[in-house]
């Protein structure tokens, strides 16, 4: 289509989180793009987040993998894909189909998923294909497969906008998914009676709007849940007439009696109050995500939730049931493809052995396995235990975000043969790989995606694929015709995969599964070029809408399952040696392992280092001051981090970002903390309750430096991020260099430029200023405590004169903006108190009408009502 001015563009999907916010793209005719929301998709209505508002920041080329490499060597496609079909071949030949795997990620299209899922499934004959959803939603997927008879998501967002309450479980969706969580304040701003509850152990930027926080011990859900279910029926709140479709519920209902709600350390008041709002409120949502799935009792959480809703019905009605909000672009699309170890495409069972022949006779299959394959954790234990012989990672890094991660990294350095796709060479999993192989990326592929409340929607292509990159169908398929699969894999285009997907889902319909959409089987290249966001299913006789309203289920009485739960502790246990319990998570302006988003300097500016949050009570036991490093160790591995003190956390709690990784931050890997534990029903690692111990860690001397060139770091602690001069780093050391300068200019890149230069060898204290032609390339200072310069100042010096940079201050006339607060328009926190005390501000509207400042996604909002209620402290205390 063409926009006003007559300039091509296309509608696409944003490529982060499960939210599927339309963007529309267009080309800015230098290699790059525009990006804006797409004021018609039903998701976002033209909203985006801080993330997907930069993504033209991330297209640039600087770190593309751009042709195939075997061992470290360019070369061509056809010797690098042969290479690929024989090693496969040659292993499942010598050892069977169950030394391969393929390890896969929500960042594929449907259409590549599709064909992997074919391929190993179908053609090699294994279900050793698993993907990183599992990390993030296989719980749910178990929990949903358990009470509905299939992985199916009841409602959908517009039940959002028709609640009377809205209950967040383990959720922080201000930060992680912030359009949904602008649809919400709009409708508690547009009906004041919604009310919001946040279940979580941390006080979040989601708690901002809420109505009550519930800060429940970590791993304690069932115990609130099943107390919900009591408060229930002990107040007559149940649905006798709906409960006729339900098996299961005595059973249920004697295991939630047994349960104390007590175990949770909430207040008696506090959850009595909770109970009252959710039988005072008869249209309820459940929004849960990762701090209900990421869990040994994972699956559990999950049907306890849904066990609240079906008792009473409210389930698949205008604003009522659970949604479970995904984390990936599609996630939910790698689930309806059979992308996990447990599945077969179009939500039908692999160890069913009517599923199995009608999907072997659909694709004329040579083999097809008869049970499950191995999930992630065990995927990659049998590759270290040289089971697996032959691996395939495709779009992910699993060598920063698996558990016991250095395990992992040991098991793929010592797999036999390892292949990886991906769009750069420069992750922590890429440098483990024998064979390298470039695949498009976004804005470059074509296909489909969905989304968290089962919206497909079109990813379309502005950009050419740089240099030999291509479609990750198109490699599949190649590969698998050369290891003799031709007829099965010869696509020309990710529309004729499509067109087979959706007529194998009318064979799923026919064998009574929920994901149908055979209305699209013969959808010719023009209408799958124009395909409109539709939500499924898509049949001849129904398209849309929600489940489970009239009580039909998808179990083999068509009733539905409430179960029998009871809290467990997590795993790991709290001992004096490690008595900490770690929580991990996003954070607001950062994405998985930071492979695109690390690539825009105004995403890197509001948290530009990993930290640990501790509480003030904890900090002072262990004498930890603010920005202080710490060394966190668990029973497996240590780490080092920033600490950040704030009553965010409970005592005795901690919290960590999942971010950084060997390319950005080594000491801060989080996955070496967290053991492979899993919950034993959905195999989810439980990545939110790890045990460790926090110690201050004492460097020899600390660190800061700002450089226009790539950056060289060995000291003990080292995180770097990107701003819009070239680069910012912090680093701590246990050795202290024997020259400061020659050190300095090393790690800076900036060897034979004029130096400017204050030290003082008797206090320790250095300060370098590197030039070249008078412009500023480098500086950088050293001191034994914290060094105390304007950091965001000095982050966007390189590359102007700046003569006075040695003094890491700003001049009097050049005030200093702060940390970025405002990622959407790069606004800090000294430009936002000046306004506030300047213009006598006063509410977080007036800041955005003078600073723009959180009129975009609205996820700085918090911050900014933080630093009002600051301005207004210091003025009562003036």
């Amino acid at each position: 289509m063409k926009d006003g001015a007559g300039i091509f563009e296309k509608r696409s999907t944003c490529p982060y989180c499960g939210v599927g916010c339309g963007v529309v793209l267009r080309p800015d005719g230098s290699g790059g793009i525009d990006v804006r929301g797409d004021q018609v998709h039903p998701a976002n209505f033209g909203r985006l987040c801080s993330k997907g508002s930069a993504l033209a920041e991330t297209v640039w080329l600087h770190d593309r993998l751009l042709s195939p490499r075997v061992n470290g060597d360019e070369t061509d496609w056809d010797s690098a894909l042969s290479l690929v079909a024989q090693k496969f071949s040659d292993t499942i030949a010598q050892h069977g189909p169950d030394s391969v795997a393929f390890y896969v990620s929500g960042q594929l299209l449907t259409e590549d998923y599709y064909v992997a899922n074919k391929l190993m499934k179908g053609f090699i004959g294994s279900a050793n294909i698993d993907t990183n959803s599992r990390l993030c939603m296989a719980s749910s997927v178990a929990g949903h497969k358990r009470a509905f008879g299939t992985d199916t998501v009841p409602g959908t967002y517009e039940d959002l906008e028709e609640a009377d309450l809205i209950v967040l479980v383990g959720s922080n969706m201000a930060w992680c998914h912030p359009v949904l969580y602008q649809r919400v304040l709009a409708a508690k701003k547009a009906r004041p009676g919604l009310k919001v509850v946040v279940v979580d152990p941390r006080r979040t930027a989601s708690c901002d709007a809420a109505d009550l926080h519930l800060p429940l011990k970590p791993g304690t859900d069932v115990a609130l849940f099943n107390g919900l279910l009591t408060a229930l029926y002990e107040g007559g709140a149940l649905d006798a007439a709906y409960l006729r479709n339900i098996a299961g519920f005595d059973e249920a209902l004697h295991a939630a009696m047994a349960d104390d709600p007590a175990a949770t350390g909430l207040e008696a008041s506090d959850i009595r109050k909770f109970y009252r709002m959710w039988m005072g409120k008869e249209k309820v949502v459940t929004v849960y995500s990762q701090g209900v799935n990421q869990s040994s009792s994972g699956s559990d959480k999950v049907n306890s939730i849904l066990n609240c809703h079906l008792a009473t019905g409210r389930i698949g009605k205008p604003g009522m049931g659970p949604l479970s909000v995904t984390g990936q672009p599609n996630a939910m699309g790698g689930r309806e493809v059979g992308g996990l170890a447990n599945m077969l495409a179009c939500h039908l069972d692999i160890e069913n052995a009517d599923h199995r022949q009608a999907v072997r006779d659909f694709w004329d299959a040579p083999h097809m396995p008869t049970a499950a394959g191995l999930k992630a954790v065990d995927m990659f234990r049998a590759v270290g235990e040289g089971k697996i012989k032959a691996l395939w990672i495709i779009h992910t890094n699993p060598a920063v975000s698996m558990p016991d991660v250095d395990a992992v990294r040991a098991a793929i350095k010592g797999c036999d043969f390892t292949v990886v796709s991906d769009i750069t060479a420069n992750t922590d999993t890429a440098r483990l790989a024998d064979v390298l192989l470039p695949a498009s990326a976004w804005a470059e592929k074509d296909g489909t995606v969905t989304n968290s409340d089962r919206t497909i929607s079109r990813q379309r292509s502005v950009l050419p694929a740089p240099g030999q990159a291509r479609a990750d169908w198109a490699i599949l398929a190649d590969v698998a015709r050369r290891m003799g699969f031709e007829a099965a894999f010869d696509y020309e285009s990710p529309a004729e995969i499509f067109r087979e997907y959706a007529a194998l889902s009318g064979v799923a319909g026919m064998l009574g599964k929920d994901f149908d959409i055979s209305g699209w089987s013969d959808l010719d290249d023009h209408g799958y070029e124009a395909l409109e966001p539709t939500r499924w299913p898509v049949t001849k006789t129904r398209q849309g809408g929600r489940f489970f309203a009239d009580g039909r289920f998808f179990t083999p009485d068509g009733k539905g399952r409430m179960l029998a739960v009871r809290m467990r502790e997590p795993v790991a246990r709290t001992a004096p040696r490690f008595p900490f319990r770690l929580n991990t998570g996003r954070i607001r302006d950062q994405w998985h392992t930071m492979t695109r988003t690390a690539k825009s300097p105004r995403l890197s500016a509001h948290l530009a280092e990993p930290f640990l949050e501790v509480n003030p009570e904890d900090a002072q036991t262990l004498g930890i001051q603010p920005a202080a490093l710490v060394r966190v160790t668990s029973p497996i591995g240590s780490c080092i981090l920033r600490a950040l003190i704030t009553d965010a956390v409970r005592p005795g709690q901690v919290f960590a970002p999942i971010h950084w990784t060997g390319e950005t931050a080594p000491s801060a890997r989080i996955d070496v903390l967290v053991p492979s534990v899993v919950d034993p029903v959905s195999g989810q690692p439980e990545s939110k309750a790890a045990v460790v111990a926090v110690a201050e860690f004492k460097p020899e001397w600390y660190g800061f430096g700002v450089s226009r060139n790539d950056l060289t770091c060995d000291a003990a602690y080292w995180a770097r991020a990107r701003t819009n001069a070239g680069w910012r780093v912090e680093m701590a050391g246990e050795t202290v260099p024997l020259d400061w300068q020659a050190y300095a200019a090393k790690m800076l890149g900036v060897e034979g430029a004029d130096c400017q230069s204050v030290s003082d060898p008797a206090s320790g204290v250095h300060r370098f200023a590197f030039y070249r032609d008078g412009v500023l390339e480098a500086a950088f200072f050293a001191s034994p405590k914290p060094v105390a310069v304007m950091r965001d100042y000095l982050a966007a010096l390189p590359g102007q004169a700046a003569d006075h940079a040695v003094t890491g201050m700003a001049p009097a006339d050049q005030p200093d903006p702060g940390p970025v607060v405002c990622s959407c328009f790069s606004v800090g926190v000294n430009t936002i108190l000046a306004a506030i005390e300047g213009q006598g501000l006063a509410t977080v509207d007036q800041i955005g009408a003078a600073l723009q400042a959180g009129t975009n996604c609205g996820s700085c909002r918090p911050e900014l009502e933080a630093l009002l209620s600051k301005a207004t402290v210091l003025e009562a205390a003036e």
